[in-house]
């Protein structure tokens, strides 16, 4: 139980989708994502701080929106590949892109990609 004057400190997840086609340029040529495909990907983009007194808000999920928007503009309905600093368009590569996309938001603690229903990559930061 809190008491008095101790931080809530509370973790918030504003979730994103897009779709984008792409290939796993280093993977062997026998393998399946060799070749071009698509993905219907969601991302959850978490924010882990202290609960604002006044606010009573982590974050406005507003801000989160606008803060992802440029990644959006970025990766829907692109190739992933020809998005600098995504070649290899692994899930892995692009959950640490998209963390280092939204590094100015104070408290990112952690971006998730699911690539499909079943597989997603975590980044920590």
């Amino acid at each position: 139980m809190l008491r008095e004057g101790q931080m809530s400190i509370v973790e918030v997840v504003q979730g994103f989708r897009f779709e984008s086609a792409h290939y796993l340029p280093n993977v062997p040529d026998t393998h399946r994502c060799k070749n071009m495909h698509g993905h219907s990907y969601r991302v959850d983009v978490h924010i882990t701080a202290p609960v604002d007194e006044y606010s009573g808000m982590v974050i406005d999920f507003f801000d989160v929106d606008d803060a992802f928007e440029p990644v959006m503009a970025a990766l829907d309905h692109q190739v992933l590949n020809t998005v600098e600093g995504l070649e290899n368009p692994t899930a892995e590569n692009i959950a640490i892109w998209i963390f280092r996309k939204l590094s100015t938001i104070d408290g990112i603690s952690k971006v998730v990609v699911h690539e499909t229903e079943f597989s997603r990559a975590v980044y920590p930061g």
